[in-house]
């Protein structure tokens, strides 16, 4: 995984490089991406690794990490998948990007571009990377419409953002 992430202004413009951890512990605003995979009607959720450094057992979409300086985005998501998920994944599809913050109990923040990709894929998710991955689970898209209402606390912060959105776009499409 990277260790330094891209450092941005609001428009995604490239403003430099920081280390990863010092960015979040220093609220800087830097480029991220969600990837969303889904097969059918259902979006497929990881749960995070309990010992990240933040957001620990959370659930979450398929795959988040950060491009680095030197990484075309569309090619770190399929990179990152394989890395996180174990699978290979056909060229996502982006369907937004948005600005987030949130603050969290251990002194670190969440400040990020998060760049919002889908993909789908029908194949098995059971060979994951367990430093990065606790758990993954199929999810019926109207259930975590649902759950997103009723138990927002098992969700990441970035997730609680962009799912809505997502869902929508899968509705329709």
């Amino acid at each position: 995984m990277p260790n330094e992430v891209v450092l941005v202004d609001i428009f995604d413009n490239p403003l430099g490089v920081c280390e990863k951890l010092k960015a979040h512990m220093e609220k800087k605003l830097h480029r991220a991406f969600s990837l969303f995979i889904y097969s059918g009607d259902c979006i497929l959720l990881q749960q995070r690794a309990y010992g990240k450094y933040h957001s620990g057992g959370k659930w979450a979409n398929s795959c988040c990490s950060h491009p680095t300086i030197d990484e075309e985005i569309t090619a770190c998501v399929v990179d990152r998948t394989r890395e996180e998920l174990g699978i290979d994944i056909d060229t996502p599809t982006k369907l937004f990007d948005f600005i987030y913050y949130s603050e969290y109990d251990n002194g670190l923040t969440e400040y990020e571009l998060d760049n919002v990709f889908v993909v789908k894929f029908d194949g098995r998710v059971d060979n994951f990377n367990h430093e990065e991955v606790n758990a993954v689970e199929w999810v019926n898209i109207d259930d975590l419409a649902k759950d997103l209402v009723n138990n927002p606390t098992k969700y990441s912060t970035w997730f609680l953002n962009c799912a809505p959105r997502v869902i929508q776009y899968l509705k329709k499409n």
